[in-house]
């Protein structure tokens, strides 16, 4: 299966409100970072174990691990939780941006060093949601 087929189709498992509420992040998402990569995480380790939320991902950058090693992912990703919608974006390495830059500007939302979850859209602004993705989507590859 394609990976915009299992983008599609794991957006649609989704129950509504949230099911549109990912549809429009999506589509707004694919318009701040046209023509980015986009992937798709079951979630499922190589032996068949749960390790985390589905995620939909866009563009890509390097991850470089401590023993030297790398590896190509994605640097926005989007996942529905328990809860609501999680956004990560992923390779800043001042952990304090995201919440220094957006917190009073976001909303209803809960900010680590690489994640923004919240519950509901109308929960959050979604034009500073985008200024967030925007920023992350052109960070170099190497973070």
């Amino acid at each position: 299966m394609n990976v915009q087929k299992q983008i599609d189709g794991y957006i649609a498992s989704q129950p509504e409100p949230k099911r549109g509420e990912m549809q429009v992040l999506h589509d707004r998402i694919l318009h701040v970072l046209p023509g980015c990569k986009l992937w798709y995480e079951t979630g499922v380790n190589s032996e068949g174990k749960t390790v985390s939320n589905p995620n939909v991902g866009y563009g890509s950058y390097t991850i470089k691990y401590a023993d030297g090693s790398t590896r190509d992912f994605f640097r926005i990703g989007l996942s529905a939780n328990t809860t609501g919608i999680s956004v990560y974006i992923l390779g800043i390495a001042d952990k304090k941006y995201l919440t220094d830059t957006y917190r009073e500007k976001l909303g209803k939302a809960t900010i680590t060093g690489y994640c923004i979850k919240f519950k509901k859209l109308k929960d959050i602004n979604i034009d500073v949601l985008e200024a967030a993705i925007k920023y992350g989507g052109e960070l170099p590859s190497g973070g």
